[in-house]
C-alpha cells in the first residue's frame, strides 16, 4: 500500500456508504412503456407465487421445530393467497390459467432450483430475497396495466406476511448458529444475479430499445437497493 503525505499530514478516509436510490429516481420510470401485456404478466406472476408456494411447503415439511412449522405454513398459506388470486385475474379475463403459465414453467422451476440452497437455512433466505424482490419489482410493473386491474395486482403482490415470518426464523437461525451470518450473506449476494433474469424475462413484451435503455435501469437499480436493506435487517452484508 502506498501513502502519499503532505505538511498537513495524511487525511483519513471517510467511511462510505453504498449509494442508495432515492423513491424520486424510481417514481420518474413511465411503467406504462415496460409492462408487457396483462394476460402474459399475469400468467408470469402467478406461476411465480406457485413456485414460492412449493419453495415454502419444503420449508414447513424441513423445519426443525414445531413453531417453525406453523409459521413457515402460515407463510405458505401468504403465497398460495397471492396465486390464487392472480389465477382469479387471469379467469376475469376469459383465458385459461393454465394455458397462459405453461410457456414460464421451465425457466421458472429452473431458478427455483437454482435458489433452494443447499440446506433449510439458505432455502429460507433464498425465498425471503427472491420473493421480496419480485413481489416488488412485479407490483411497481403492474402500474403500467389498466388502472383498475393494476391496482388489485398491486395489492395482492403487496401483501407483506410471509416476509415477517422469514425474517423472523432467520433471525433466529442467525443468532442460535455462529458462523452462519458469513454462509448466508454469501449465499444471499449469489441469488440476485438469477432474480434480476427473472425479472428483466417479465420485460420481454415491452419495446427493446425501452427494455434494454437507460429508462428501465432505475427500476433494477431500485430492486438492488432493496436487496440491500433486506440484508441489512438481518444483520448480513449485500
Amino acid at each position: 500500500m502506498v501513502f502519499r503525505t503532505n505538511r498537513r499530514g495524511p487525511r483519513p478516509e471517510t467511511p462510505r456508504q453504498r449509494p442508495r436510490v432515492a423513491p424520486t429516481d424510481l417514481a420518474r420510470v413511465d411503467f406504462h412503456e415496460l409492462v408487457p401485456e396483462p394476460v402474459p404478466f399475469l400468467g408470469q406472476a402467478a406461476y411465480i407465487q406457485l413456485e414460492f408456494f412449493e419453495g415454502l411447503a419444503k420449508a414447513v415439511a424441513t423445519a426443525p421445530t414445531l413453531p417453525s412449522k406453523e409459521g413457515l405454513s402460515a407463510a405458505a398459506g401468504v403465497a398460495l393467497r397471492k396465486h390464487h388470486a392472480l389465477i382469479a385475474e387471469l379467469r376475469r379475463l376469459d383465458v385459461e390459467p393454465d394455458d397462459v403459465m405453461a410457456p414460464f414453467a421451465p425457466a421458472t422451476d429452473r431458478f427455483r432450483q437454482a435458489t433452494a440452497g443447499a440446506d433449510w437455512y439458505e432455502l429460507l433466505l433464498g425465498i425471503h430475497i427472491t420473493a421480496g424482490m419480485l413481489d416488488s419489482f412485479f407490483s411497481r410493473l403492474a402500474e403500467g396495466l389498466p388502472v383498475e386491474l393494476g391496482a388489485r395486482v398491486r395489492a395482492i403482490l403487496d401483501e407483506e406476511g410471509a416476509s415477517v415470518v422469514l425474517e423472523s426464523e432467520l433471525r433466529s437461525a442467525i443468532q442460535g448458529h455462529p458462523g452462519l451470518a458469513d454462509r448466508l450473506a454469501l449465499w444471499g449476494r449469489s441469488l440476485v444475479g438469477d432474480t434480476l433474469l427473472v425479472a428483466r424475462s417479465a420485460l420481454s413484451g415491452a419495446d427493446a430499445s425501452v427494455r434494454t435503455g437507460e429508462q428501465v435501469e432505475p427500476v433494477f437499480t431500485e430492486l438492488i437497493a432493496d436487496h440491500t436493506r433486506r440484508m441489512d435487517a438481518l444483520g448480513l452484508t449485500a
